[in-house]
């Protein structure tokens, strides 16, 4: 069976299992998620750098260790030319240095032939992509009974479509599942040409700003006007991640979003002036 090789440890996050278990494991430690009182559907976490981001997708898979889980349907988000459409990673398994975690394949052919042509079984489309890997070791270690799906999301109106085509697999194959969106949000400053509202503290506050009208569409589960609203505002580099969750949440009867935890990079290494930042935000949706 095809493995797919890591391509971000030691990067973003470790390369060694010792130290990538530790990390993981402090991140849990340090999150404090409520109980939720109903069952966890889907969720967001970000996808940056663990030592940016890592705190912040923890209190996501804190909430998730409370529960049994047959399969983490990981969606990512978008960062490389010639993913059009989303694409399951078919089978096989994914390597991270805490070994190897199993694909799936019965659900995503499921999705594959739910969605009649929407959705591509292509390996190819994960080769360079870290939205997903760098979620995988905390599925191993938060989930590990746990198989995964990946599937790569574009930003695009299909995944609006792709959520509800998931939940009719869950539903035929019988899977205990949940769905995370892996999506970064404001991405501000220099460094990405977007800084409308100019540097320092001015900006910074922007960006918050930008964050927490896109956050508030989710928590109110208004998936397509979110879509539109990550394009348009630049707020989300994994918009179409975010959706098809959300859309998937819906299917299976979600009735809210919850925000759990949010920040950006300046707030977890803050360095002179505010400059360059990205905003993180952990949901879940229930």
């Amino acid at each position: 069976m095809p493995v797919r090789m890591p391509v971000a440890a030691g990067a973003f996050y470790p390369l060694q299992a010792s130290a990538c278990r530790k990390q993981i494991e402090a991140y849990l430690n340090q999150a404090k998620p409520p109980v939720i009182d109903k069952p966890i559907l889907s969720g967001l976490v970000p996808h940056a750098g663990w030592v940016y981001s890592g705190s912040t997708a923890a209190w996501v898979y804190a909430a998730l260790a409370r529960a049994q889980i047959e399969t983490v349907v990981l969606l990512g988000a978008v960062h490389h030319w010639g993913v059009n459409h989303p694409c399951v990673y078919p089978a096989g398994s994914w390597r991270t240095p805490l070994g190897d975690a199993l694909v799936d394949d019965e659900l995503g052919a499921a999705v594959v032939a739910a969605a009649n042509g929407l959705v591509r079984s292509d390996a190819g489309a994960h080769t360079e992509e870290h939205s997903i890997e760098v979620q995988v070791p905390f599925v191993q270690v938060a989930a590990p009974q746990a198989h995964i799906l990946p599937i790569a999301v574009p930003l695009e109106p299909e995944a609006l479509d792709l959520g509800k085509y998931i939940g009719q697999a869950v539903k035929q194959t019988q899977r205990r599942v949940v769905a995370i969106a892996s999506s970064d949000l404001t991405h501000y400053g220099p460094r990405y040409g977007f800084a409308p509202a100019g540097l320092g503290v001015h900006g910074l506050e922007w960006a918050k700003h930008n964050d927490s009208e896109l956050l508030e569409l989710a928590a109110k589960l208004q998936a397509e006007e979110l879509l539109h609203t990550a394009e348009r505002q630049r707020s989300a580099c994994g918009g179409g991640a975010i959706a098809a969750a959300i859309t998937y949440a819906l299917a299976l009867g979600a009735q809210r979003g919850k925000l759990l935890q949010y920040t950006t990079s300046y707030d977890v290494l803050p360095a002179g002036k505010p400059s360059d930042l990205v905003g993180y935000g952990a949901m879940v949706f229930v």
